[in-house]
């Protein structure tokens, strides 16, 4: 079995993964605080253990993978107060957002998505035990966590005190000991969600909410805590406090992986400048596969640049794959295509290694480029159809490891986003966002060799008007075919 190797933060290197119980994986990653539809940014980590979550359950027998819901924080108070409505309604909403939009986006349900506001009495039990242990205190209806009582804080992130101080956002209160403690409890007012317990009716800190959901679905030690960059400090490096110090010094987690951060045509995201969009926004002008592809076509510890371009390419990709499956398809019956997806081919090995190269997907995806889909159209150039039928199967298998070609390649096709949805060059930030401009096609490798397919299966149907009537479509487009025993081959005409 190929060995997964994967970069540990914590260590600073990459490392062989060797789960605590190779019959039992376990991963948790932090979700959203739903106080507003997801950007583009949140979407990322999303999509990046998403793959992960697919590797490890192709590696490993059993598989349990937690993504938490923040439903209960001081943004989605004010949002609700905004909105004028109950912050059920804001949460409620914005959950039913999220789910549709990373479901557009290919990615599977996690096993496991715990709710702060369902965990809160494991959170009491987590902030009384921190309490009896000396490692928390109480301060005019808080409690928070003494920084200085753990000797290993800034471990995860490498921070030094002072710079743990001017990260750590957090308020600087008169009735804290340390500066860089942070609250695990703090009181509500009576317009405020909160909670009876003994230090007062009130409602949880953020980091303590990620730490006891962890426990309660995961138990005391996690093989993998992922996330995005932004969050190793103060929250990741808050959590491993928070879990250690209660669980008496136990490892919380064995692996810690993030993800980079991703930029906007070479600049951070930010409503002022124009260039901050949500995944649904995105989703009204291109495929969520075409999103999803340009996720991972960087490798997902690089920071990453998300342009127009970069998304006109991802769906041009992805044209292309699906058409050399339509090909392929046209060319069997339909019991021989049943058969294949009853029996779907085993994962290519290049492709695997690549993932088990700390989940390299830039370079999955440019061994499907290079080595499956040209192969494939060279085939079926040369009439070689088990070959070219191979390659589909390739291409099949190699892609759901990625998430990616999960619907029908007709489907695909009928979308009308390939005439109006992919924005136009430089759109992207600019005043014209929503009125792009069509995708320009012009006659591409995988166009032609989809019209030899469809005129092979009219010859084959006995249709040979329609036969002709393809072949001089490609001749008035200067495209002139040569059949020979081999099969079809084409040239441009001049």
């Amino acid at each position: 079995m190929t060995a997964l190797h994967v970069h540990n933060t914590m260590t600073r290197r990459k490392e062989k993964f060797e789960p605590l119980d190779p019959a039992h994986v376990k991963m948790y990653v932090c979700g959203p605080t739903v106080y507003d539809d997801a950007h583009i940014g949140n979407a990322r980590p999303v999509v990046v253990f998403d793959v992960l979550a697919r590797l490890l359950r192709r590696l490993y027998p059993k598989v349990t993978y937690a993504r938490n819901i923040t439903d209960i924080d001081d943004k989605i108070i004010v949002r609700a107060a905004e909105r004028g409505v109950h912050i059920d309604t804001v949460t409620a909403d914005t959950i039913a957002n999220y789910h549709a939009d990373m479901a557009a986006l290919g990615a599977l349900p996690p096993d496991m998505e715990p709710r702060c506001t369902r965990s809160i009495p494991g959170m009491l039990a987590m902030i009384e035990t921190l309490v009896d242990k000396g490692h928390a205190y109480a301060a005019e209806g808080h409690v928070l966590f003494a920084v200085a009582s753990y000797a290993d804080y800034g471990k995860l992130s490498g921070r030094s005190r002072d710079e743990q101080i001017a990260g750590a956002r957090v308020e600087v209160a008169p009735f804290k000991r340390d500066p860089a403690d942070f609250v695990l409890w703090k009181p509500s007012t009576p317009d405020q969600p909160g909670w009876d317990s003994k230090w007062g009716r009130g409602r949880p800190g953020w980091h303590i909410e990620c730490s006891a959901m962890a426990k309660d679905v995961l138990g005391i030690t996690i093989d993998i805590h992922g996330g995005g960059l932004d969050l190793t400090f103060p929250h990741h490096e808050n959590e491993i406090a928070q879990s250690q110090c209660a669980h008496g010094g136990v490892q919380f987690s064995k692996y810690w992986m993030h993800n980079g951060f991703l930029v906007v045509n070479g600049e951070k995201m930010s409503k002022s400048l124009g260039n901050f969009f949500t995944v649904r926004d995105l989703r009204a002008r291109a495929p969520g596969e075409a999103i999803r592809l340009l996720l991972l076509k960087t490798h997902y510890r690089a920071p990453l640049d998300f342009t127009d371009e970069g998304l006109r390419q991802a769906k041009l990709n992805l044209d292309r794959w699906y058409r050399l499956l339509q090909i392929s398809d046209a060319l069997l019956d339909s019991s021989q295509k049943e058969a294949d997806r009853l029996n779907p081919m085993d994962v290519p090995p290049d492709i695997l290694r690549a993932l088990c190269d700390d989940l390299n997907t830039s370079e999955a995806i440019a061994r499907i480029g290079e080595f499956i889909v040209d192969k494939g159209y060279r085939h079926h150039r040369d009439g070689n159809l088990t070959e070219l039928r191979m390659a589909a199967d390739e291409l099949r298998s190699a892609a759901a490891m990625l998430g990616l070609l999960q619907v029908n390649p007709e489907a695909w096709f009928k979308q009308t986003l390939n005439a109006t949805g992919i924005p136009s060059r430089n759109s992207f930030g600019s005043s014209t966002i929503g009125n792009t401009k069509p995708l320009e096609v012009h006659m591409e490798e995988y166009e032609i060799d989809t019209a030899i397919a469809a005129r092979l299966a009219a010859r084959k149907a006995k249709n040979f008007a329609e036969a002709d009537r393809i072949r001089d479509d490609l001749k008035a487009k200067g495209i002139v075919l040569e059949d020979g025993p081999k099969g079809t081959s084409w040239k441009r005409d001049g």
